[in-house]
């Protein structure tokens, strides 16, 4: 299965650091061409992430090419066939051909080979497995050009075999749908990954994180995860109950005020309803630091933040921080029966971009100076001060602080019988 076309609007083929290593490698007797990702956004017309390269040259050979150019090489995986070109701190992976020699999963033993439809066989799916040479012709050995212009996401040959080879392709699948598909998935797909599903148990838990977030920013997310939720594919992921309804309602309130998806706060919307959810999710998909804190705040008693007055807002707004206000706020949101296109919600989701919280301008010296010592009773009088700053709607005035101030002294005074 071959076709024929050019890439004529490529720049970036043409010169550059992608036509540099191209030059490089091509020759005497070797090809280099680029494939994938790269292939399959420049035909979509979208944006070109990472470039890949595979070729017929032998690891050593790309690398003494390399030193002969004068450009860095980095045998990041070297013993699959992988070696790193760097060309004006642009990476490129630059692999050799490959086929399988035997095949058990991600542990399948290939060999170098110089076949470009053996090795356009052995990739994940057609819209992924076209190559485009330094010429800019495309090479299409496996339906790709089709399936670019119907927007469809299939493996390559026989489903259950790719998926095999790596069970992460279930995940791929979904993901790669949501961000190139249209409509339904492919079925013949669909059901392999049904069949399949008991193989995600053996995926490492920051595999299946990477392909979880990039899922969750995707454009069709909402549609793909329904369609993972029907194959019975989440529960293994995630080990709980999901929402779909809040996902859906979370990304349409992100586009209705113009925010860049966020996979984490989407995330929450699909898996989150208590602190214990956000503790969960996080184990299973090994979320950074980051990431973990941001779902459990986020699960932290969200619905206390429906039917908030403005001044009840500005405090939340003080107390969290303006991204942990809005992550929260837009989970009450996507769980509220109101309609989505509430004016009442996005006031208070916008709340950050017309409101700044001023500094409390309150200190110890303040204290010190009113005969309160250093230690625990210094930080309690602080703390008292700033909720009866926030209770007083964030006062700046000489006056209404000096009040403050000696109220909170005589209420520690009294409690604590300093």
């Amino acid at each position: 299965m071959s076709d024929a076309r050019v890439l004529e609007d490529a720049p970036w083929l043409r010169s550059g650091p992608t036509a540099r290593v191209l030059g490089v490698l091509n020759g005497d007797g070797e090809e280099a061409r680029v494939v994938g990702g790269a292939v399959r956004n420049a035909l979509l017309k979208l944006p070109i992430g990472e470039i890949d390269i595979a070729t017929t040259a032998l690891p050593s050979e790309v690398i003494r090419r390399a030193k002969a150019a004068g450009i860095k090489s980095v045998p990041t995986g070297i013993d699959h066939g992988t070696v790193t070109l760097v060309v004006d701190a642009q990476p490129f992976e630059i692999t050799t051909l490959r086929e399988d020699t035997e095949t058990f999963g991600r542990k399948a033993k290939v060999a170098f080979g110089r076949d470009w439809v053996i090795d356009a066989k052995r990739r994940d799916f057609t819209i992924n497995g076209m190559s485009v040479d330094a010429a800019g012709v495309v090479h299409d050995h496996v339906g790709g050009l089709e399936d670019i212009a119907a927007k469809r996401v299939r493996f390559i040959g026989d489903a259950d075999q790719r998926i095999a080879e790596d069970y992460l392709r279930i995940l791929r699948f979904f993901r790669i749908h949501a961000a190139f598909g249209t409509g339904d998935v492919d079925r013949a797909g669909y059901l392999a990954c049904v069949r399949a599903r008991a193989g995600l148990a053996v995926l490492s838990a920051e595999r299946v994180r990477m392909e979880i977030l990039k899922l969750m920013v995707a454009e069709g997310a909402a549609g793909a995860i329904t369609a993972m939720a029907d194959a019975g594919l989440l529960l293994p992921i995630f080990g709980g109950v999901v929402y779909l309804g809040p996902l859906a309602r979370m990304i349409s309130a992100e586009r209705l005020l113009g925010l860049k998806p966020d996979p984490v706060r989407r995330l929450g919307a699909l898996a989150v309803a208590v602190t214990e959810d956000a503790k969960r999710v996080a184990t299973r998909l090994r979320l950074s630091n980051a990431e973990s804190k941001s779902l459990d705040s986020m699960g932290h008693r969200w619905w206390r933040l429906a039917g908030m007055d403005e001044a009840t807002a500005r405090r939340r707004l003080y107390r969290l921080g303006e991204d942990r206000y809005r992550d929260r706020l837009m989970l009450a949101w996507a769980r509220s029966r109101d309609d989505v296109n509430s004016s009442d919600w996005r006031q208070l989701a916008t709340l950050p971009e017309r409101w700044r919280a001023p500094a409390f301008p309150l200190n110890a010296a303040d204290f010190i100076a009113r005969g309160i010592g250093e230690g625990p009773a210094l930080g309690q009088v602080l703390a008292l001060a700033e909720d009866a700053w926030l209770a007083a709607n964030f006062p700046l005035d000489e006056a209404a602080l000096k009040t403050i101030a000696e109220q909170s002294v005589s209420r520690l005074t009294r409690d604590h019988r300093l």
